[in-house]
Parts: C-alpha cells; sequence; structure tokens
C-alpha cells in the first residue's frame, strides 16, 4: 500500500509556500491536499461547529486540491474523514509564510493548529515555517510570494522521510520546524523548546469618522530569548525543530499544588 500523506496549511489553498511543501513531499507518497479556501492565520485549532462546509476540487499548478471553506483544522478533518476516508501515514502542515515559535504561536498558529489536529488521531506530524523579514508580508496576497523554498524542502524532505521510516519518539506528536528567511544548505540545526514569549502585546485605539472607538491588537517582536529556545535559535540564523506534546499537562509534582486546592 502506498504511503498517504495530508498536506494543508493557514495561509490558503492557493498560497506559494504550500506548493513548496507539496514539492518537499510529492516523491513520498501520495499527497493529498486539502487546505482553507482564504487566509485563516491566528485561528489557531478553531473548528467551525456552526456553519456548514464545501469543499471545492480545482487544479493548481498541475497539483490537484481541495480548497475548503473552513478553518485549518476543519481542512484536516474533511481531508481525512471525507476526502480520503483513511488515515494518513504523516501530515504536513505548512509551509507557512511567518515563523511560528515560542508559546505565543503555539496556541493561536492556524499552520500548528492544523499539525495538532491530525497529531490528536495518532498521525506523526510536521508543521513548517519561513522566517520573514518584514511582519506585513504575513499578510499580502501570498499566491504570489517571492521567496527560495529549496532548503526548506530539502530538510523538510529529508525529516519527513525519516518520520516515515521511524515514527515519532514517545511523547512526541508534533516537530515544529521554522526555516530562517535566509537559510543556505549548510544551515546548522537546533532542536529548541519553546520560548516564552515573542511578542510584546499592545492594543490601539482609533476612532472612526463618528468617533467611535475600535481598536488593533499590535505589538512589536522580542527578539531576545534564552539560549536553546526557537526565537535563540532562528535569530541566529539556524534550522530551529521544536517536539510538541498534545499533552498540554504540567510536568510537576502534583503535590506541589495541592494546597492550592
Amino acid at each position: 500500500m502506498s504511503t498517504r500523506i495530508l498536506l494543508t496549511n493557514d495561509d490558503g489553498v492557493y498560497a506559494a509556500g504550500i506548493r513548496a511543501a507539496y514539492r518537499s513531499v510529492s516523491d513520498l507518497g501520495d499527497v493529498t491536499v486539502s487546505a482553507p479556501a482564504m487566509q485563516q492565520s491566528g485561528v489557531g485549532r478553531s473548528i467551525s461547529i456552526f456553519e456548514p462546509l464545501r469543499i471545492n476540487r480545482t487544479v493548481i499548478d498541475g497539483i490537484e486540491v481541495n480548497a475548503v471553506g473552513g478553518t485549518p483544522t476543519d481542512s484536516v478533518i474533511l481531508g481525512i474523514f471525507t476526502i480520503m476516508k483513511e488515515l494518513p501515514d504523516l501530515i504536513l502542515s505548512g509551509f507557512n509564510i511567518g515563523e511560528n515559535i515560542s508559546t505565543d504561536t503555539i496556541t493561536t498558529s492556524g499552520t500548528i493548529g492544523a499539525a495538532l489536529e491530525g497529531a490528536s488521531y495518532g498521525v506523526p506530524a510536521i508543521a513548517a515555517s519561513i522566517q520573514v523579514k518584514e511582519e506585513g508580508l504575513k499578510f499580502d496576497d501570498l499566491r504570489d510570494f517571492q521567496h527560495d523554498f529549496d532548503v526548506g524542502v530539502k530538510f523538510v524532505n529529508r525529516v519527513a522521510k525519516k518520520v516515515l521510516k521511524e515514527g515519532l519518539p514517545e511523547n512526541v506528536d508534533l516537530l515544529n520546524i521554522n526555516i530562517p528567511h535566509f537559510a543556505e544548505d549548510d544551515c546548522e540545526v537546533e532542536i529548541t523548546r519553546l520560548a516564552r514569549k515573542f511578542f510584546d502585546t499592545d492594543v490601539e485605539e482609533r476612532h472612526d469618522p463618528r468617533g467611535t472607538s475600535y481598536y488593533w491588537i499590535t505589538g512589536d517582536l522580542i527578539h531576545e530569548a534564552e539560549e536553546g529556545t526557537d526565537v535563540n535559535a532562528i535569530e541566529n540564523g539556524h534550522i530551529s525543530v521544536t517536539p510538541i506534546s498534545l499533552d498540554a499537562t504540567s510536568p510537576i509534582n502534583f503535590l506541589d499544588i495541592e494546597h492550592l486546592v
């Protein structure tokens, strides 16, 4: 039986990153593409439970794709249970245009949310993202995003091949891969932990023409983090690979919180 790979993203099925991700696994098995029809960045693991979902099948640059009118997680659910009708051997989510690093993004990124949804069914999962140097690029029309994905394609291909052959280690459900913007073939690779913060969050109050207040959630990036973290690795120009577990239980001695309950 041929290896089955489910490919998704959160930038939308037409984004350049998903075409690059397809290149990274197309030689490893039968690839099914199920991804949002529209940009869905920042929706985390959101699921559409109050509206119907539609799938439009089309061809983009010679690749057959399923454009789902929902979130990245919706795309994975429909990909597995409606399109493939079986569990894949691997799920790849990406390439996201913009790094997904730190605890700030692990719960808000649709790229990671989609990968975690696949992992929840026991499917080995990889999320892959490309660093950008200008934050605004994350929100542009990503169909024609210009970037040399070759280093990322080669690296993800190598990792995916090994994961398909060996599986993921015990207690690891997802590998979160982040590629520096200017990565080269000899780029150093770090196994990292999540940095605590990546965004210095702020809120801007503005006023519409009628004088009514509205708000933009904004903030600057934090460029300094402890050695060994994903933020530190990317800032040093290294590829970051962070092992993620679905079990978010704190690894403390439960006796340490008995006094709180």
